[in-house]
């Protein structure tokens, strides 16, 4: 009789070890699928757009320099006629097209970002990028009295947000395809 409760409950222990490790497996798995999501769908891509238009825009930046190498927006000479024309240039192939996709991914992929509320400076690359679709209406109306958007570019916060997002993630996904406890 001992025998046979002995064997009864090592059998509902295996049982409930294997269940255990099952649902374990399960949300190991479920949460890889979400991390590769976040990293795919929206960091990576976030990642890579905000590092190319910093990079396009140092590379207007020295084509203009002003001396100390300062954008000729930030500088106290105001551009030339010629750098603004070459600035609409650069803004409606260039950075507009840019800004279009990162807003894109901040409104169609919203389900993928890590924290419960949307980040302000996301909402700020959302009013950014909607301020140069005036301004560029503006332009192709013939109206070049305003070079800038209405609401300021986040640029170093933005960066910073996207290269922190896809650096934790990473770690977390070599973390659950590895096996390593946190």
């Amino acid at each position: 009789m001992i025998a046979a409760a002995v064997t009864i409950t090592l059998a509902f222990a295996g049982y409930i070890a294997t269940y255990l490790n099952g649902l374990r497996l399960a949300q190991r798995q479920e949460r890889l699928a979400r991390v590769n999501r976040q990293l795919s769908e929206f960091y990576g891509p976030l990642f890579a757009l905000t590092e190319a238009n910093s990079r396009t825009f140092a590379a207007f930046v020295a084509r203009h320099a002003r001396p100390g190498g300062t954008s000729p927006f930030s500088d106290t000479t105001p551009p030339s006629e010629e750098e603004l024309a070459d600035w609409r240039l650069w803004v409606t192939t260039v950075f507009l097209p840019v800004l279009r996709e990162m807003r894109g991914l901040v409104v169609g992929r919203a389900d993928l970002l890590r924290e419960p509320e949307m980040p302000s400076l996301l909402l700020e690359l959302c009013a950014h990028t909607a301020g140069y679709e005036i301004t560029v209406a503006r332009w192709a109306q013939g109206d070049f009295s305003d070079h800038l958007s209405l609401v300021p570019f986040p640029s170093e916060e933005l960066a910073a947000y996207a290269r922190r997002g896809f650096g934790e993630l990473k770690r977390e996904q070599a973390r659950l395809l590895g096996g390593q406890r946190p």
